[in-house]
């Protein structure tokens, strides 16, 4: 397979990834602003500004500055699984071909129940985590629908017997 850098499976050159913004530091305000929406995504920015002593403009716009950076990336509900009908989840490890990264990720992300893809160092590429309703969803989506993408070399399951989400502890 030719290498991703010079072309796609379509012979057309990779489109390129869109430039990431220079990272700008952040002071302690913009630190406790993103403790507090990290906990409560529904804050209003009347309860934001009071809890970390700003005016609401002032906010507003840290928030606004912090969306424009690509520093929140977004706001969403933490979902438990398994109240959800998601009864299954597991960590599925992918040995995937050398410079397929970008190919398997779009495929990957078009999984059901994929929540989270990282591309990392060690033993194997690929990390994702999956959440099913039912071991026999989770075998299908792996012996089916992973092991079938041409990248894709090994893969390897570790279900998931308990879970808990971390997140930043309220000052």
């Amino acid at each position: 397979m030719p290498d991703e850098q010079m072309a796609n499976n379509n012979g057309q050159p990779p489109t390129p990834e869109p430039p990431v913004p220079a990272a700008r530091p952040l002071d302690t305000i913009d630190r406790s602003i993103l403790r507090m929406l990290q906990t409560d995504g529904r804050a209003s920015i009347r309860s934001v500004a009071e809890r970390v002593h700003v005016s609401r403009a002032n906010a507003y716009a840290r928030i606004n500055r912090l969306m424009d950076d690509g520093v929140i990336r977004g706001f969403s509900a933490l979902v438990d699984q398994e109240r959800a009908g998601q009864g299954a989840s597991a960590y599925i490890t992918l040995k995937i071909v050398q410079n397929s990264w970008r190919t398997v990720r779009k495929q990957l992300t078009a999984l059901p129940g994929a929540t989270h893809i990282a591309l990392v160092s060690g033993d194997f590429d690929v990390l994702l985590l999956v959440h099913t309703k039912d071991n026999r969803e989770l075998r299908e989506l792996v012996l089916t629908r992973i092991q079938s993408i041409p990248e894709v070399l090994s893969t390897r399951t570790l279900l998931v017997f308990e879970e808990t989400d971390l997140g930043p502890e309220m000052e």
